[in-house]
């Protein structure tokens, strides 16, 4: 009888480390906390590129918000903090990159995709509208199609 309650215990006992979790760091200062969040939300995630590393649970994001809140511990302000994450990483961890050079096409492109499509677009649209239109037959040729007309019509009837 005693056996029945002591099977699933072990079972339950065994299953737990299978469920368990990291723990998150508890913040000892909450404003140190703030600023890791503020400065972990600007910046991309490397392995999942559509997320802040904020939001992403990749062991990459998980190190780097660890190295951020290491580096709010030593002292650095958050414009260092980034100028040392691009230093390392390249622009592409801004999730807002500046505005330069090698950037320009990631700002300008959009508009410039959108602008070329909108052109193709109007182009398309007043060709089928062009397309659609019926010519208009000069009198000579409106004479020649009704003659043509009616000696076809005539032709049937006899």
């Amino acid at each position: 009888m005693l056996l029945k309650f002591i099977f699933p215990l072990l079972f339950a006992a065994m299953l737990a480390p299978a469920f368990a979790r990291e723990a998150a760091p508890v913040a000892a200062d909450p404003v140190a906390e703030a600023r890791l969040m503020k400065l972990s939300s600007e910046l991309r995630c490397l392995v999942c590129q559509n997320q802040t590393i904020a939001d992403s649970n990749a062991e990459l994001a998980v190190d780097l918000r660890n190295e951020i809140r290491e580096k709010i511990q030593t002292g650095m302000s958050d414009a260092e903090i980034k100028d040392f994450m691009v230093a390392r990483y390249g622009d592409f961890v801004l999730y807002r990159p500046p505005v330069k050079n090698t950037t320009l096409v990631l700002w300008i492109g959009p508009f410039l995709l959108l602008a070329v499509g909108g052109g193709i677009l109007v182009f398309n649209l007043r060709r089928r509208r062009h397309a659609g239109a019926d010519p208009e037959l000069s009198h000579d040729d409106q004479a020649l199609a009704e003659s043509l007309l009616h000696t076809d019509s005539t032709k049937e009837t006899t």
